[in-house]
């Protein structure tokens, strides 16, 4: 830990230098273990410059997404008030449910560099290669009924892309209800789980899963994905700070959850906004069947209103229905 309390004042230091005595001093550790977290960072690429009578002062930084890059920014954040960052784990979300399972607090948020067994809804999976995304879960537990939770991913939904517009200038869409679109392509893809105490039903937790493709190139994805997704750095032509943007993430979310559920009218307005699925032929699919219809509209409860052909119209729920585009991804 005192690798990452090292870290966290560097960057808030910017270009400042900083002694070893100070740091002693503000971290409560001797000035041994910062020599030896220093040399630890070194070890792990991060260029930090030394000077006599000056002390230390972070130069360049490997793209890396742990709590010494996160802490600082985050602090007095609920969501990210408690951070969890791993190198590898089999879901972010599965680690959520243990986590929880644990008694772990409101508000934690869990990254990976890397997921081996990354999950979307209907049991897909989400290709998660190392160093490549960020896979993020927060943890949440709200003192509210089950069936006031039922559209919060399509608030996630909106502060999404609030955090990627803050950190890289360009907002994706929502093809409802679950996927952010950039250029009709795939980035990123949200998934929310619920867990209820076995005897009175009520909410014990939701967890909500985060994952964006952020410096993926083609080549990172299957073929049978490369078609239809993409990322930041091939949208923006540059790569993307992956610290940078948790950060925003994971403030958007902080935002979004201190406002659950009162501030429904400006996320439902926002949402809307946002959806690129109204208007557009699509493919209602369930386990039965394939349909087609048209998307006239998101209702009030963040529903998907159609029509079908024969010209009845229904309000559908995320857990009735997958949506795809007829033509593309979208």
């Amino acid at each position: 830990m005192s690798r990452e309390k090292v870290l966290s004042l560097l960057l808030e230091q910017g270009d400042r230098y900083v002694s070893g005595e100070a740091m002693s001093r503000a971290l409560g550790i001797s000035r041994a273990a910062v020599w030896k977290a220093i040399e630890a960072l070194r070890q792990e690429g991060y260029v930090i410059q030394s000077a006599p009578n000056r002390g230390y002062r972070l130069e360049n930084a490997p793209d890396r997404v742990r709590e010494g890059e996160l802490s600082g920014p985050l602090a007095g954040c609920r969501v990210g008030g408690h951070l969890l960052c791993l190198e590898t784990i089999d879901s972010t979300n599965t680690e959520a449910k243990r986590q929880a399972m644990a008694g772990a607090p409101d508000g934690l948020v869990i990254v990976s560099e890397e997921q081996t067994g990354g999950r979307g809804r209907r049991g897909r999976s989400f290709q998660s290669p190392k160093g490549k995304g960020l896979y993020l879960t927060a943890l949440l537990r709200p003192r509210l009924d089950p069936s006031q939770v039922a559209d919060i991913t399509a608030w996630v939904a909106v502060a999404v892309c609030d955090g990627i517009e803050a950190a890289c200038g360009v907002r994706p869409q929502i093809k409802w209800t679950n996927d952010l679109v950039l250029n009709g392509r795939k980035l990123c893809g949200i998934l929310t789980e619920l867990g209820l105490e076995s005897e009175s039903n009520d909410l014990d937790y939701l967890i909500t899963g985060i994952g964006i493709n952020v410096n993926h190139t083609p080549e990172d994805f299957d073929a049978e994905v490369r078609p239809i997704a993409t990322s930041l750095a091939q949208e923006l032509g540059h790569p993307v700070r992956r610290a940078q943007l948790a950060v925003e993430i994971i403030r958007a979310l902080d935002r979004m959850y201190a406002q659950f559920p009162q501030n429904k009218q400006d996320y439902l307005e926002r949402y809307r906004a946002d959806c690129l699925t109204v208007g557009k032929q699509v493919q209602l699919i369930t386990p039965a069947a394939r349909e087609e219809a048209f998307a006239v509209a998101i209702d009030d409860d963040f529903r998907l209103v159609v029509e079908y052909p024969d010209g009845r119209r229904a309000a559908l729920s995320a857990g009735e229905v997958s949506v795809r585009g007829m033509y593309g991804y979208v």
